[in-house]
């Protein structure tokens, strides 16, 4: 099976109020509804990660728990720091701890870094609006670990928009 890799933007957030720091933002209702919509799709298009790699905000954390939801078996879960407004350098630092093994891996973070992220693995212009997730294939010769993958080529399967589903 090909290595592929599910990058997704957190669902949509409610602003917080006085005093709340963007970290400590939740789901809206809006994002409590469209997360577990894109996880089903996921999962009825064989796309279960065996592993999801998380930012630890509390919107990404919150989105993950209603994506496991979904997923059977339930994926490994990881919340990093260093994934917090990160790009590609963070998303290759933290491949670095990912099992060989694994074939499908999602990693949930936040624009702009996760969108300009799935752009550049896959050479095309991308826009990732909240609860996206863009499926990408290792192309064929790819190395091995996946943090050297992610320094590769890789293909555009699909783009999930909750919109859509």
């Amino acid at each position: 099976m090909p290595r592929r890799l599910i990058i997704m933007r957190h669902a949509r957030s409610a602003w917080g109020g006085a005093g709340s720091s963007d970290h400590e933002r939740s789901l809206d209702e809006r994002g409590r509804y469209e997360a577990p919509r894109v996880a089903t799709r996921l999962a009825e298009r064989g796309w279960v990660p065996e592993a999801i790699h998380s930012s630890d905000a509390r919107r990404t954390r919150e989105t993950a728990e209603l994506l496991m939801e979904a997923f059977a078996p339930a994926p490994s879960l990881t919340f990093d720091p260093d994934l917090y407004l990160a790009g590609l350098p963070a998303l290759c630092a933290a491949a670095q701890a990912w099992d060989p093994s694994w074939s499908t891996v999602l990693a949930l973070g936040h624009n702009p870094g996760w969108q300009d992220a799935a752009s550049s693995l896959c050479g095309s212009v991308l826009g990732m609006g909240t609860a996206n997730a863009v499926l990408l294939e290792a192309r064929p010769g790819a190395p091995a670990g996946w943090s050297e993958a992610l320094l590769g080529e890789w293909s555009l399967v699909d783009v999930l928009r909750p919109e859509d589903l």
